[in-house]
């Protein structure tokens, strides 16, 4: 019965104009038109996950079948998408040594997570670069170049030092022109790759005003699409409004990083909004209620924000809670899953700008150094891996109702066409009367 409620929903919603079918070829990739992401003509959502680890284990062929069950776990409870590093700057796990100089090794192993991605259906969104320390991040972009002679003054020189920038862009196109080992094509060319990101978390506090980022991004994005057209680009952002929009800055938690959720997504070269939702982290004084308050406003004001001034579509690209914070429970977890999900439903089956949510982060079986409290195993039965599957489902049930509807479109056209060409043979295509 509720199958049969949503399917006359989206009936109505059709005739409204909230969706448009339309033909396109089947090449696998993700595109966008208007607030929705589409596969091969169908709306798409991508529920899925976070996954920074791939490409390092995969790295190492003995480690290669953790990746393997990771996918092979998600795609068993309907997961779709896996977010994860395309970089590793520096250290000893680089995948670039240093500006230009790569590791073979490690670039085989995101060669496999590619190939293995792409067998069990699953799409990725790699990101090109770190605003932590962490496998480097811009932090190591600055010291390179500090150690070629340039004088550098603050690690947010990453984000305007033309050095720097190219050493960044260096890294943009080897990934994109990196020809796959395993299933022989160019990353560029890929439809298992949904997006990628330019950064994860950019941050410039040394910028409160936005002009630094907002600069940066235009400029990485315009080179991005200079070389590929096929995917779609997503800044990496966390969500937190800036100065094109004060009246929402009273929804932010208390920082000021530098950028502008709605400036920086207007960008015309990025093609969907993204936001994080850490309200343990970021209200860590506050008990769970306050925090679920707070994360139903944030998430309904960029949800409505992408509908309404963005007209893109927006992705919940990281949200979790930890099993480390003060008097966690797996209910508590997972109703804030479940607050999340249901902002994406509700979103999706009117018509809305929510597209899927992605949360921090999958694990499997004998990863335990890995862990950082916020892990979900799927391989181990739990209330939080059926609230995931459950949402995979629901959003299933919309494509699927969607994939009929347009089938049906498809029909009527074909009927409307012969009827066309029966009326032009019987009469030589000539009209009759006065």
């Amino acid at each position: 019965m509720r199958h049969l409620a949503l399917a006359l929903l989206l009936v109505i919603l059709i005739h409204q104009g909230c969706f448009h079918f339309h033909v396109e070829a089947g090449d696998g990739f993700i595109r966008t038109r208007g607030v929705h992401f589409l596969l091969n003509g169908n709306p798409y959502y991508a529920n899925g996950f976070n996954a920074y680890w791939l490409m390092y284990t995969a790295s190492d062929p003995s480690q290669r079948s953790k990746v393997s069950a990771a996918f092979r776990e998600a795609a068993s409870h309907g997961l779709t998408v896996a977010r994860t590093w395309a970089f590793s700057d520096g250290g000893s796990s680089a995948l670039q040594y240093s500006p230009g100089s790569y590791n073979e090794q490690m670039f085989k192993g995101l060669d496999f997570v590619i190939a293995e991605a792409r067998r069990y259906g699953i799409k990725l969104i790699l990101s090109f670069a770190n605003n932590y320390d962490s496998f480097g991040g811009k932090k190591q972009y600055v010291d390179w170049a500090r150690s070629r002679g340039q004088y550098l003054t603050s690690d947010d020189d990453f984000f305007r030092h033309p050095v720097v920038k190219g050493y960044y862009k260096n890294h943009i196109k080897t990934v994109l022109y990196r020809h796959n080992s395993f299933t022989g094509i160019h990353y560029k060319d890929d439809p298992t790759i949904m997006a990628w990101e330019l950064m994860n978390e950019p941050r410039c506090t040394s910028d409160p005003s936005g002009r630094t980022i907002q600069a940066w991004i235009t400029e990485m994005a315009s080179f991005v699409k200079s070389i590929d057209r096929n995917h779609l680009l997503e800044a990496g952002l966390e969500g937190f409004y800036g100065p094109s929009t004060p009246q929402r800055n009273s929804l932010n938690p208390s920082l000021k990083i530098g950028t502008d959720f709605i400036a920086n997504n207007r960008i015309p070269g990025i093609d969907f909004a993204t936001v994080h939702a850490y309200p343990d982290q970021w209200l860590s004084s506050s008990n769970d209620q306050y925090q679920l308050s707070f994360l139903n406003n944030w998430l309904d004001s960029h949800i409505q924000d992408a509908q309404n001034i963005l007209r893109k579509p927006i992705l919940i690209a990281e949200f979790g809670k930890s099993r480390k914070d003060t008097g966690f429970s797996t209910y508590q977890r997972d109703l804030l899953f479940n607050t999340v999900y249901y902002k994406i439903y509700s979103s999706a089956k009117s018509g809305g700008a929510a597209a899927g949510g992605l949360f921090w982060q999958l694990l499997t079986e004998g990863m335990d150094s890995f862990g950082d409290g916020y892990e979900i195993i799927l391989g181990q039965p739990s209330s939080t891996a059926n609230v995931i599957a459950q949402q995979a489902h629901k959003l299933y049930q919309i494509r699927k109702i969607f994939a009929r509807m347009r089938n049906v479109e498809r029909w009527k056209r074909a009927r409307a066409a012969r009827a066309r060409r029966g009326w032009q043979g019987g009469n030589g295509g000539k009209r009759i009367g006065n």
